[in-house]
């Protein structure tokens, strides 16, 4: 037996379509895959790689997760573990989204009902494959895990399993061993069939994956890790089949679980209760996943707006100076505060254009955009790196001083009649 999806209430789906309202904002600027796509894009692969590692203790600013995701040094020191960490958690996620990318869209699953029959009114529309089985989830954990020998990558934990607090006192005891095998099989079931049901909103079923995943514990360590990388999966094939332009990394939630630790172990508390009792309801969880969508939704929202609007700055600065257009996306990263280096740019101008370019011609645009009063060199040779300038960074603070103030609102609070 394992959790099971609760009941939606009205207040879910004022929820859940509050959400979807937002996202609808979001696909125009989408769709098109404007010239800032990609670099907003990696960035908020960025967070989402950074926020999950935080909350297992592996802490690197946005700027140094990028930096390793892209094989870069990061620019501050890090530890080699938290490198590691994020290394393996951006390939293991990279995995999943190649998984999520090979669900058919909805249209193209149809079947005719009958020998001979044709046309839509005699077609059947088949369940859309869920890739998410245990040759999937023991391959997530070996690219998560594999820095780590000693705590089993790829394979399932080998014994009893609990999780303990900073003084060491156990607050939440998993499954025994011998039934980890049969819990997942009713896990495998349960996505597979959640996933297929047009009734429950892609969010509660992602999210109910996430929940029973982390329960079980099924692996020795990396389970949090796990189930965000399995949500974020289960988000993305979704979004696949149903021929949703918002790609992935603007669908995850895995940014505000890192930034509201605390609330995340809370809603966690309030279902596990301490131990593994699926006979509890699952509704904490539930409210605070689509809480979180809602919140994060908001957060993607402002991003892209802001980010069109230094995209467009920037954009007019390098025609004005003559930088090359390749060169924006760097100095969109270098306005929001993000060191610059040769190597960096390298990789970026490729990943961003598609086309990769020459050590030599990167030198020269970075001596451009320094000549260009735009960039301010640092050191020397190899060590050399660039800062934005006063001008881009005016640039970018303008644009957030017109930011409006963040709504924290509790959408299950605020929903609550009154009490005179």
């Amino acid at each position: 037996m394992i959790y099971e999806v609760p009941d939606m209430t009205a207040t879910d789906a004022a929820v859940a379509d509050e959400i979807e309202q937002l996202r609808e904002q979001l696909r125009p600027y989408l769709r098109m895959r404007r010239r800032w796509y990609g670099t907003l894009r990696r960035a908020q692969f960025a967070r989402a790689v950074q926020g999950s590692n935080s909350i297992e203790g592996y802490h690197a600013s946005v700027e140094d997760a990028a930096a390793v995701i892209d094989d870069d040094e990061p620019i501050a020191e890090v530890s080699e573990d938290t490198v590691s960490a994020v290394a393996g958690y951006r390939d293991a996620m990279t995995y999943a989204l190649q998984l999520a990318a090979g669900v058919s869209p909805r249209d193209r699953l149809r079947k005719p009902s009958a020998r001979g029959a044709a046309g839509p009114e005699s077609s059947t529309l088949l369940a859309p494959p869920l890739p998410v089985d245990l040759s999937t989830l023991r391959s997530l954990h070996f690219m998560m895990i594999r820095h780590d020998l000693a705590h089993n990558p790829g394979q399932l934990r080998p014994g009893a399993i609990w999780v303990a607090d900073a003084d060491g006192e156990s607050v939440y005891d998993a499954p025994e061993r011998h039934v980890i095998e049969a819990l997942l099989g009713e896990f495998f079931e349960q996505c597979a069939d959640v996933f297929a049901d047009d009734t429950v909103p892609t969010m509660v079923a992602a999210a109910m994956a996430y929940l029973n995943l982390v329960l079980i514990h099924p692996f020795s360590d990396g389970n949090g890790r796990m189930a965000r990388c399995v949500q974020t999966l289960l988000l993305a094939a979704a979004a696949v089949r149903d021929d949703d332009p918002l790609a992935p990394e603007f669908l995850s939630i895995e940014e505000y679980l890192g930034r509201n630790t605390l609330d995340y172990y809370a809603a966690l508390s309030a279902v596990a209760n301490g131990q593994w009792s699926p006979e509890r309801s699952a509704r904490p969880w539930i409210e605070f996943c689509l809480t979180a969508h809602l919140r994060q939704a908001h957060t993607v929202l402002r991003r892209v707006l802001e980010f069109e609007t230094l995209w467009d700055a920037c954009s007019q600065l390098a025609q004005q100076r003559g930088v090359p257009e390749r060169a924006v996306g760097t100095l969109c990263d270098a306005a929001r505060g993000w060191t610059v280096r040769r190597s960096l740019y390298l990789t970026r101008t490729e990943t961003n254009d598609g086309e990769p370019i020459s050590d030599g011609m990167a030198s020269r645009d970075l001596q451009m955009m320094v000549r260009a009063g735009l960039l301010t060199a640092l050191g020397n040779k190899r060590g050399r790196r660039y800062r934005p300038s006063a001008e881009l960074v005016d640039i970018w603070q303008q644009i957030r001083s017109m930011r409006l103030a963040r709504d924290d609102t509790d959408p299950y609070q605020s929903a609550q009649p009154q009490l005179f």
